[in-house]
């Protein structure tokens, strides 16, 4: 949720005071719209991670982002974060998120997909994880296409051309 609101407004920046049950309410409403908040990936009937991804103008927080803001003004999808519980890593299972998003935005048409994944050539903070590596979406066919940072790239996937 956290990329998806913007400032205090939310209550979802201030730890305590019911901000998981407020996030857990908010993301199940989401859950019932189209699209949806993200995927979750199953290994047989267990969950084995989530990858967050939307059309850019969902993710509030983004728009201000020193990293993450528009590149130009592409119509976007973005992959903001992806989870995989520490007894899955590992095993593959973000690089099949990140394919799973990828044939998900194919099938609904999205023309560009867009991560922001930590180059981990490069001294990364300890929330990277949550964003994939950049050897990772280079691996699905990503271009980098904006540097803002040193370890932050902006990488971009072309699913159509027109």
């Amino acid at each position: 949720m956290y990329y998806r609101v913007r400032g205090k407004e939310t209550g979802f920046t201030r730890p305590g005071d019911g901000q998981p049950a407020r996030a857990k309410a908010a993301l199940h409403e989401l859950a019932q719209r189209d699209p949806p908040p993200g995927l979750i990936g199953y290994r047989g009937k267990q969950a084995v991670g989530w990858i967050s991804l939307g059309p850019r103008e969902d993710y509030a927080k983004l728009a201000n982002s020193p990293t993450m803001k528009p590149v130009d003004a592409t119509p976007v999808w973005s992959i903001v974060c992806l989870v995989v519980p520490s007894e899955f890593r590992g095993q593959g299972v973000a690089r099949e998120l990140v394919a799973g998003a990828v044939a998900y935005a194919r099938r609904r048409g999205v023309r560009v997909l867009e991560a922001y994944p930590v180059d981990k050539e490069q001294p990364s903070p300890p929330h990277a994880p949550w964003f994939g590596s950049l050897a990772m979406f280079d691996e699905a066919g990503f271009d980098e296409v904006a540097r803002r940072k040193p370890a932050r790239p902006v990488v971009r996937l072309h699913l159509a051309r027109r």
